[in-house]
């Protein structure tokens, strides 16, 4: 809950709130998703803001598509550490992770494992990939209200975690919980306390040193932990090391993809015409993978840390501020992209978006994560005429993991 003494932004008019006490970092403004016009005005009249005071502290929003762009390509001055997202971390559990680290540390430990989403491996996993969405799609209900985001979303990804990292498969859905526990603190209402949040991550931690344990020495294996078990840049991290960089892995490929099945399926529902489209011509998908993660945006923000003084957008930022990338708001910026508040399924260069990030830290999955949707679409179109959203979906209330916990919907064969 906000501190009594901070402004509710969910009980304020977007146009009227004066701009210096806007603080769109607030839970509910993403619960209840009413964010998008504080966004826009953020975007028009204040692109790079200074909230000097919220639940997490000063920072600065930036909002604008190129000014994102400005701060991702230099880190430099933007670094990643010590965390990449708007909390600060707690001081006595540090999670040290490579997506939170700089060149060259970063670079050393990302080449160990992105081989495991290199083409030639790609192409290897389509087919399993193939087959476990079929036999996913084969196992629903015709003609009865279902949660999409469960039997769905969150089975695939994590049957498609569980085959990377090669996890015991009757396990799969610990790594859906460690991913939701990773992202969540008590004010989400994933866990009860800290404690027990720290208490089944170093339950994650256990279970994959097992795992570690039994591959070391097996080099030439393509899982992620054998990548990190025998990869000279990573054999010899601590255990809280391991523990981030697994964290890592495990929400960078399962919440973002899994939000992004969930809120393609709303947005078709919410745009009959486009819906028509994808029906009348199934070979729009892979333009339309795009848009969907445009549209929802899995990740909403990455957040830098200055490192030196520096002039962003007329602003002077200073050593040591904390300054967030709202990718969120810089994929529906109209000074980059053509109507950004449209879903359009065959929108030109669809991939002009900020959804992956860019420059050093660009999202090592995202080949990985279009091919899954694609994947999915295709045989989603081979089975049904439509997947029918019949009530409210049920938004996670975070402002990092942009997506949701319940879409209730209803499949309709052809």
């Amino acid at each position: 809950m906000s501190e009594p003494s901070l402004l509710r932004m969910i009980d304020c008019e977007p146009a009227d709130i004066p701009l210096d006490q806007i603080d769109v970092s607030q839970r509910e403004l993403w619960s209840e998703n009413v964010k998008w016009d504080f966004f826009k005005r953020l975007r028009d009249e204040a692109p790079v803001h200074y909230c000097k005071e919220s639940e997490v502290g000063p920072y600065w929003s930036v909002t604008r598509f190129a000014d994102i762009m400005e701060v991702e390509n230099n880190w430099q001055v933007f670094s990643s550490d010590p965390t990449i997202v708007i909390d600060d971390p707690d001081e006595d559990f540090e999670l040290p992770m490579f997506i939170a680290m700089d060149p060259p540390t970063h670079s050393d430990q990302r080449k160990t494992v992105q081989g495991v989403v290199a083409p030639a491996n790609l192409k290897v996993l389509e087919s399993t990939i193939r087959q476990r969405v079929q036999s996913i799609l084969d196992s629903l209900p015709i003609g009865e209200t279902f949660n999409w985001v469960d039997l769905v979303s969150i089975e695939l990804t994590t049957q498609m975690l569980a085959t990377l990292f090669d996890f015991p498969f009757e396990d799969r859905r610990k790594l859906t919980r460690w991913s939701d526990v990773a992202t969540g603190g008590p004010e989400t209402g994933v866990v009860e306390s800290e404690e027990q949040r720290r208490a089944e991550l170093y339950e994650c931690l256990d279970y994959f040193t097992r795992l570690w344990k039994e591959r070391e020495g097996h080099e030439g294996a393509f899982d992620l932990v054998s990548m990190l078990a025998n990869g000279e840049a990573t054999k010899d991290m601590s255990a809280q090391e391991f523990l981030g960089n697994l964290v890592l892995l495990i929400v960078g490929g399962n919440d973002t993809t899994r939000n992004s099945i969930s809120g393609g399926v709303l947005a078709l529902n919410e745009n009959p015409g486009e819906y028509a489209k994808l029906r009348n011509d199934p070979t729009v998908i892979p333009n339309m993978v795009s848009e969907i993660i445009r549209w929802v945006t899995p990740l909403a923000h990455m957040r830098r840390t200055a490192r030196s003084d520096y002039r962003l957008g007329g602003q002077q930022i200073m050593a040591g501020d904390k300054v967030v990338m709202w990718y969120v708001s810089g994929n529906r910026d109209e000074r980059s992209i053509d109507n950004p508040d449209q879903f359009i399924i065959d929108r030109p260069r669809a991939r002009q978006h900020l959804s992956f990030g860019f420059g050093v830290h660009r999202c090592m999955g995202n080949r990985l994560a279009e091919m899954q949707l694609r994947i999915l679409w295709e045989e989603i179109q081979r089975r049904f005429h439509m997947i029918e959203v019949v009530g409210d979906p049920v938004r996670i209330p975070s402002n990092f993991v942009h997506g949701f916990a319940e879409l209730p919907v209803r499949l309709h064969s052809h």
